[in-house]
């Protein structure tokens, strides 16, 4: 009887830690419009995820308040095509997307 209820004490915090689920949250990013070459793809995801950041912190929406769209991380001659990017990734966050759940 001993040994029954030690291997049942014992194995208690086991049997309990089996229940617990992972929490999956389901986050959406729109696709690039086919149109941008690679770079206007990169700035479109970062210009989405900074509106993201911007609505999760309550922050007003504003592009130029963004270093990657000020200094975009692409060579000089590809800035415009990374900003127009950005400009369309940040608008459709923005615009499109619901805000995420609190």
């Amino acid at each position: 009887m001993k040994k029954t209820l030690l291997l049942l004490a014992l194995s208690a915090p086991v049997a309990l830690a089996g229940c617990s689920h992972p929490t999956y949250v389901a986050t959406y990013q729109a696709p690039p419009p086919p149109a941008f070459n690679e770079i206007g793809q990169r700035g479109f995801h970062d210009g989405f995820d900074a509106a993201r950041r911007d609505i999760a912190s309550g922050r007003p929406p504003s592009l130029e308040a963004h270093p990657k769209f000020r200094n975009p991380p692409a060579p000089p001659p590809a800035w415009e095509d990374y900003r127009q990017g950005f400009r369309e990734g940040y608008h459709r966050a923005m615009h499109e997307v619901p805000p995420p759940a609190r």
